[in-house]
């Protein structure tokens, strides 16, 4: 199989081109060049925000893209247009943010979306992604166009912090604020199984929208929270607060206590998605130990600080904040 990644030196598309490798598949690597690709990746640069930035695939052709553009629609639309005569699938690596809010335990990819533009520039990163899709769908037409809708990605090569958090934390060791409760479910997905899925959808010439993330119930905030006191080496002691307490405390869910959520609507919505459809597709979810264990091998190797996005706010709670929650 020729897979042409739009991207492929950070996370989810280094992932996705590792995983295609390995395969035996032809990769070819788009990218800015700030970083080093794959070995083994052919590479192609150019600066998809630049005039004349899609010159450099101007050639060529390909039984599949991969996209994972979280910007302005317009660019992901400039690319398919430039290329949807010249490969056969578009997977558009898009986000169940796509869905409109609030969302219901157990929801579908049948769930309203919200508005989106496929020739837009940047707005917000809900509407730039349903703009990302129709943008896709614009130019490859439904039978052609896959949708990832991706939920909370975690695993090597990540550069938004989450679980890089998570795991700093617990390597300084202390008593640790651990949000409860305790056996409250969580939903991500490890982001080579959903690159896997990706190249699995490629070759079965799947196509419409399927929701990427665990099955419901699957996981809980208890069992990631062991795993990385675990990993990091026990000398984190984890003290289990209630989520009200958290709450009172002024610490905000999701960012400054990574993948958290308090029970409620907002947990409904991010961490109760049904991946039904994809799992019948194939999309298999490897155990949280496994994530996380990896996910530290990956840190230390490179010195135990993630990349940052930049376009990304930073994640984590602050000692003195932890530290003044605990004393509650």
């Amino acid at each position: 199989m020729r897979l042409l990644m739009l991207g492929g030196t950070e996370f989810v598309g280094r992932a996705v081109t590792e995983a295609a490798l390995a395969r035996g598949w032809e990769v070819t690597v788009f990218h800015r060049g700030s970083r080093a690709a794959p070995a083994g990746a052919r590479v192609v640069h150019g600066d998809r925000l630049a005039d004349d930035g899609l010159a450099g695939l101007a050639g060529g052709e390909w039984d599949a893209v991969v996209d994972t553009w979280s910007a302005a629609p317009r660019v992901v639309r400039a690319a398919a247009r430039l290329l949807a005569g010249r490969a056969e699938r578009y997977v558009y690596v898009s986000s169940t943010s796509v869905y409109a809010t609030p969302g219901a335990a157990g929801s579908d990819e049948s769930h309203p979306v919200v508005d989106g533009d496929p020739d837009a520039e940047a707005t917000a990163y809900a509407e730039d992604k349903r703009g990302g899709e129709l943008a896709a769908l614009a130019e490859f037409g439904a039978g052609r166009t896959v949708l990832a809708r991706a939920g909370l990605i975690l695993g090597p090569y990540e550069n938004i912090g989450r679980l890089p958090w998570w795991l700093g934390r617990m390597a300084r060791g202390g008593d640790v604020l651990a949000p409860g409760p305790r056996d409250l479910d969580i939903q991500y997905v490890d982001v080579r199984d959903l690159a896997e899925w990706v190249l699995d959808a490629v070759a079965a010439e799947l196509h419409g929208a399927y929701n990427l993330v665990s099955p419901l119930g699957r996981f809980t905030m208890g069992e990631l929270l062991d795993a990385c006191a675990a990993v990091t080496g026990g000398a984190a002691t984890l003290r289990w607060t209630a989520p009200e307490v958290v709450l009172d405390a002024g610490i905000e869910q999701w960012m400054e206590l990574p993948v958290w959520l308090a029970p409620g609507e907002l947990h409904d919505t991010l961490h109760r998605t049904s991946s039904a459809k994809a799992v019948a597709a194939g999309l298999a979810t490897r155990p949280v130990a496994e994530t996380v264990r990896d996910t530290w091998e990956w840190l230390r190797s490179i010195g135990g600080t993630a990349p940052q996005r930049p376009d990304r706010p930073v994640v984590g709670l602050a000692p003195d904040k932890e530290a003044k929650a605990l004393g509650r």
